[in-house]
């Protein structure tokens, strides 16, 4: 369902893999959101943004030596914007779902539109900027 698009790909082949992945994981997050086979969403939830968070703090880690070994000049906005992802997934409350499945469907909802919305602004419109 996502995946990278030619327009995604930076050159930057550990960048590149690294966005893949973070695909692959809204990827996890669609089946989670289309699963009717699991009652509670809850521990599948928390498992995913556990990954999400350690696979992004990685990631972006990476990608920050990357930018300064090319000495780039907008790194510290481009930090912010990374800490600022890493401060949302942390507010998708987990602990507040209950055994209710329209209230986890919706918070599974609302992860992936956040992921892929800020995945691919990100990559398009900051990280594109490094690369030039």
């Amino acid at each position: 369902m996502y995946e990278m698009k030619p327009d995604y790909y930076t050159g930057i082949g550990i960048i590149d893999k690294e966005h893949e992945k973070l695909f692959s994981l809204a990827n996890e997050t669609h089946e989670l959101l289309n699963d009717d086979l699991l009652h509670d969403k809850t521990e599948s939830m928390t498992n995913l943004i556990s990954e999400l968070i350690d696979y992004t703090k990685q990631h972006f880690a990476h990608e920050e030596l990357y930018m300064d070994s090319i000495h780039y000049a907008n790194m510290p906005a481009h930090i912010v914007q990374h800490r600022k992802f890493e401060e949302s997934l942390m507010k998708f409350d987990i602990d507040s779902l209950e055994d209710d499945r329209e209230h986890q469907n919706e918070t599974v909802e609302r992860l992936l539109d956040f992921l892929i919305g800020w995945l691919i602004h990100h990559i398009q419109q900051v990280d594109m900027l490094y690369t030039k």
